[in-house]
């Protein structure tokens, strides 16, 4: 039997899923997604309507805006017509059980041997631009041997159907960018007036190869036959569940939690088959009376341990009302990440790093895992700026070991600035710059926070100067002289001066 594959061009596809979410299937005015890519805002997608005034994907959005100024726009949501493709591929598999993607979300169906169900290739072909158009998506769609063949005839061709045999034919006529290639090669190729497939059939393959790159040849030979291209379905995402009906309904928790470990045990070891973690889990109780009663859990760190997660769902369970009874349990790995087998028996730090994310997992069921912040370094030298507040249970503990021993002591506590109130009794030499004192040292006597302190150690000046690249309020006022100074009340305070205006003001206590 010869092989047979389909190919869908779908050459609105970004936009006609963004209306079709929207509930806008059909509109017949110009609309363009757009994306920002390296500080301009370009569009990402464009339907029929705006092709037809002349707009593409990958134009600037002002372009597009001087060509049609009432173009209607929405921001690209790249993740859900990635769901939306993959969603695509799984209900064409009502034509085949072998379903591929190609570039730009085009579907590649095997169709051997599947023709005849539908009522012949044409009726198959039919029916599936019909059902792609009850989903809101113009397609078009070929059936060659190849699958090079069969994407080139659905987005260049003029013929929906290639008789078995007649690839080099039916490709003939067709511009080179059929083949797949990049419009770098396309355009290079044309250049030396090789517009069209036929003729680079009849051109030598080694001068081909080693001008336009193997690649071309490899192209060439995948449409007409020459080299196989199978079609490589999309396999479906394992779910992690797992589920036990019982005999007679149940209530009391400790039942529920003896059914609870059984389901842990299994999913555990479906999680361990696939060298999977789970990142959320949910248990899901189902009562005699047709109810759900749910308990959910989250994890700061992928896991796969029963008696951990054991422990995150016993005050989660006590929730749960079980009416007249439950007669069937069923958990379920709600949200799951990679996670190899590793020693944890020879290392101290990787059971101290244990007893920490099992500590953020409690609080976070407990007050949210949004509500856990730890704070991790950043390069930048200005105070307020070298660190940044993360979520705890979405990010790694900084290495701050590092960054301490390259850098003068920090204090504990930075707030913004504050004035100093000089003290009459200070000493002016040190209180001021002049010329001959270009750094003067921290004031002698001073007020700060209504307290008179006496100054007795200063360790400095640390010069900071600010980031160009961040405009600053409180750093316009140029370079900053930092000062480590101890009191003889106590305090130990951060101070700076700033050469462009005589005043010291106070930014943080240390220890």
């Amino acid at each position: 039997m010869p092989r047979r594959i389909i190919a869908t061009a779908l050459p609105w596809l970004a936009a006609e899923h963004r209306l079709r979410a929207e509930g806008q299937s059909g509109l017949k005015l110009p609309f363009a997604l757009v994306e920002t890519a390296q500080g301009t805002v370009r569009l990402s997608g464009v339907n029929a309507a705006a092709a037809k005034a002349g707009l593409s994907a990958g134009q600037s959005l002002t372009d597009a805006r001087a060509i049609l100024p009432d173009l209607l726009t929405k921001p690209a949501a790249p993740e859900r017509l990635g769901a939306f493709r993959a969603a695509l591929a799984r209900w064409a598999e009502r034509f085949s059980p072998l379903v591929g993607q190609a570039t730009g979300g085009a579907l590649i169906l095997d169709a051997t041997g599947c023709a005849h169900l539908f009522g012949g290739e044409q009726a198959m072909l039919q029916a599936l631009i019909t059902g792609l158009g009850e989903h809101g998506i113009t397609a078009r769609a070929a059936i060659a041997d190849t699958k090079g063949a069969a994407w080139a005839l659905a987005h260049y061709g003029q013929t929906a159907i290639a008789p078995p045999g007649h690839n080099r034919a039916v490709l003939a006529d067709l511009p080179t960018a059929a083949l797949r290639l990049p419009s770098e090669t396309t355009d290079a190729l044309a250049r030396v007036g090789l517009t069209t497939i036929e003729p680079l059939t009849r051109m030598p393959r080694g001068g081909l190869a080693r001008r336009f790159g193997i690649e071309t040849m490899r192209r060439l030979d995948q449409a007409l036959g020459a080299e196989p291209e199978p079609v490589g379905p999309n396999r479906p995402v394992p779910v992690f569940a797992t589920r036990i009906t019982l005999p007679e309904p149940i209530g009391l928790v400790a039942d529920v939690m003896a059914g609870l470990d059984l389901l842990l045990e299994r999913l555990c070891k479906q999680l361990e088959t696939h060298h999977m973690g789970a990142r959320a889990l949910t248990l899901t109780a189902r009562r005699v009376d047709g109810g759900d009663q749910t308990a959910s859990i989250g994890l700061a760190r992928p896991a796969r341990d029963p008696m951990r997660l054991r422990q995150l769902f016993e005050r989660k369970v006590d929730d749960i009302k079980a009416g007249w009874g439950i007669d069937a349990l069923r958990l379920m790995a709600t949200e799951v990440e990679p996670l190899k087998p590793a020693q944890v028996t020879q290392a101290h730090r990787q059971t101290e790093q244990a007893r920490i994310e099992d500590l953020i997992s409690r609080l976070g069921n407990r007050i949210g895992f949004e509500n856990i912040q730890r704070v991790l370094p950043a390069e930048s030298h200005i105070p307020e700026r070298a660190f940044i507040s993360a979520a705890a249970a979405h990010s790694a503990a900084g290495d701050w070991t590092g960054i301490a021993a390259t850098r003068p002591p920090r204090p504990v506590t930075i707030f913004a600035p504050v004035p100093l109130v000089p003290d009459a009794d200070d000493r002016p030499d040190l209180a001021a710059a002049s010329p001959d004192r270009p750094n003067p040292g921290p004031p002698a006597i001073f007020t700060f926070r209504g307290q008179r302190l006496t100054t007795t150690r200063a360790h400095g000046p640390e010069r900071l100067a600010p980031e160009w690249w961040w405009d600053d309020p409180d750093w316009r006022s140029g370079p900053r002289d930092y000062w480590r100074i101890d009191t003889a009340e106590g305090p130990r305070l951060w101070l700076f001066h700033t050469p462009a205006h005589p005043a010291w003001c106070v930014q943080g206590v240390f220890v």
